[in-house]
């Protein structure tokens, strides 16, 4: 991986039933939480307006549903912001996501056929590869790709797109961890773990592998929060309190 910032995406056209805002929310999203928009880095509507080819009405769309994710922080008086990792709330969410996915990857253990085993062996596969490329980018994907596949193996495809939502705060945090080296082959030693306890069929080690790999990133978020103190708010900020 190469070193500096990574590219932000550049503006896609909108999806076939897909709204201009939907379409801009979509990729500042994927920018923020791919720390590819920095915390505390100013967002001006004009400029994504320019680069979308559109009015300031579907960007301000966009920015006030980011704004209710925590995404971005709307200062009146001093302009808008990404907003920075709220410290508070990443044990929270953490607990919520190690709920839901120790319950998914039970049900996949009970229930993972043939098939489906393989298709999580060729997922890590596709991990290795990443690994080896030095891509955060396709590794996050992947990664992402073999929780979402857990969940459908359980026969929950559901639980997914919840974790995903809940767990959006931490998912900036893990971005920040991936270029430490050695961290991709740590996470993919943790995954062969969980595929191995649910190629045998074995729920409760599953769900305990599950939770001690979700509990490590705990442990990484607190060692990215020290080096970059910067993209976190203080435990006791506010947000009328925290600066832009």
């Amino acid at each position: 991986m190469t070193s500096g910032s990574a590219p932000r995406a550049l503006p896609r056209t909108p999806q076939r039933g897909a709204t201009a805002a939907t379409t801009i929310h979509r990729s500042l999203r994927a920018d923020i939480v791919g720390m590819r928009r920095k915390p505390g880095e100013p967002v001006s509507e004009k400029q994504i307006a320019e680069a979308f080819g559109v009015s300031r009405t579907p960007v301000r769309e966009a920015v006030l549903r980011l704004a209710d994710e925590g995404l971005i922080e709307i200062f009146p008086q001093s302009g808008t912001f990404v907003a920075r990792i709220p410290v508070a709330a990443l044990t929270e969410a953490s607990v919520i996501r190690k709920t839901l996915e120790q319950a998914t990857v039970r049900f996949a253990a009970e229930r993972a056929t043939r098939s489906q085993i393989a298709a999580l062996r060729a997922n890590l596969e596709r991990q290795h590869e990443v690994d080896a490329a030095g891509d955060a980018d396709g590794f996050h994907q992947a990664d992402e790709a073999l929780h979402a596949l857990i969940a459908e193996i359980a026969g929950y495809p559901g639980f997914w797109p919840i974790v995903q939502q809940v767990k959006v705060q931490i998912d900036r945090c893990r971005r920040l961890t991936l270029p430490v080296p050695g961290r991709m082959g740590t996470v993919i030693a943790e995954h062969e773990g969980i595929l191995a306890a649910i190629a045998d069929h074995d729920p409760d080690r599953a769900a305990r592998l599950l939770g001690d790999h979700i509990d490590g990133l705990q442990l990484t978020i607190a060692d990215v929060r020290g080096a970059t103190p910067l993209y976190f708010t203080p435990l006791q900020s506010t947000p009328t309190e925290a600066e832009p």
